[in-house]
């Protein structure tokens, strides 16, 4: 299919509406960056070549059940109340799992788009699955280069229903395979504030559940581009898988921006804005994006935490009393979601609506 590259509203409706995606317009045998691509030169990522940050040292959970337990908390502890992000390996996924994982992803973006496009929102068969391509295209100045299929799950029943039948096993196993890992992070991450949260409360913090599949095709022009936009996740945790082509960046204290580098075998763990909310600001929902690369399309796999939308969230009485002020307010989760997915990604600015008066 021939497509006007040049008329935005058709270009528009070929990616976005008719969801043949960022994938569709390579495929259709694009050679440059279209200009609804292009993004501000604030946004641009310079280099491909920027440092690596201490995420590069993975964490050895086994050893958390060990005589190194003490260290090794306090590695986790660490970890999310600087950076925000740390990578695991012997964290309880095989993997073999983790490499069907990215076969999986590959495997639903090679589908002909008819075949992807029927996970749209607007016409998807089910609310647990939709496909689409950036965040909020209708709000970006520009958009990002990024086709997505996210999957929500309620119950193993449900998922097996209606997950895509390309990764629905995959991604499920990967989600019950991944919890344990979780929680126990979570309840080191309290244990180090003072807070022991009882079954029902962690269930509430965490139930909502969901898997991404990302897909970043090959960009002629990774200069102009952006793959995700500057922007923190909105829930406790975050589990990412990364391929081995790199390009995810956390932006440090100093404003300059640092790779983390993937390594076999590991998962990517970062905070997200609940966490910090609940922390009173210890733990740090950092700031990330991804850039796009010209010589190989990249999958990754992220696992987000978040309470029930009818859940309230707000620093932890024990993390108050201890820090003498709250420093955000409480609020209702689904309030907080709504905020976070009506604006384009601005960097952490979604933490602002839920800051103290």
């Amino acid at each position: 299919m021939a497509v006007n590259y040049e008329d935005q509203a058709t270009l528009f409706n070929f990616v976005v509406k008719q969801g043949n995606g960022v994938k569709g317009l390579i495929d259709s045998g694009m050679s440059c960056v279209p200009q609804p691509f292009v993004q501000p030169l604030s946004e641009r990522i310079a280099t491909p070549h920027a440092r690596t940050c201490e995420a590069a040292q993975p964490i050895d959970l086994s050893q958390l059940d060990g005589p190194r337990h003490k260290e090794v908390s306090k590695q986790i502890t660490e970890a999310a109340a600087t950076l925000g992000f740390f990578q695991v390996v012997n964290h309880g996924v095989s993997v073999e799992l983790l490499e069907l994982l990215k076969t999986s992803a590959h495997k639903f973006f090679a589908q002909p788009p008819e075949k992807k496009a029927i996970y749209l929102k607007e016409v998807s068969p089910s609310k647990l699955v939709k496909y689409g391509t950036s965040f909020v295209p209708e709000k970006e100045k520009a958009i990002e280069w990024k086709d997505y299929v996210s999957m929500l799950y309620t119950n193993d029943h449900e998922v097996l229903q209606h997950w895509p039948p390309q990764c629905r096993e995959v991604a499920l196993d990967f989600l019950k395979s991944s919890m344990a890992m979780v929680e126990r992070v979570v309840e080191v991450l309290m244990e180090d504030v003072g807070v022991r949260l009882e079954e029902e409360r962690m269930n509430r913090l965490m139930g909502t559940k969901m898997v991404n599949m990302n897909y970043y095709p090959t960009c002629p022009s990774p200069e102009l581009s952006i793959g995700v936009g500057r922007h923190s996740d909105m829930g406790m945790l975050t589990v990412l898988l990364q391929d081995g082509i790199g390009g995810l960046y956390v932006k440090l204290d100093n404003g300059d921006w640092a790779e983390i580098p993937p390594l076999d075998g590991a998962l990517v763990i970062n905070v997200g804005d609940t966490l910090q909310i609940l922390s009173n600001g210890k733990y740090k929902s950092a700031e990330h994006r991804v850039r796009t690369t010209n010589f190989g399309s990249r999958v990754s796999v992220p696992i987000f935490t978040a309470p029930n939308p009818s859940e309230k969230i707000g620093p932890l009485p024990e993390v108050v009393k201890h820090d003498g002020v709250a420093r955000y307010k409480e609020l209702l989760f689904q309030d907080y979601m709504n905020n976070f997915f009506g604006q384009p990604h601005d960097g952490k600015k979604s933490l602002d609506f839920a800051r103290a008066d």
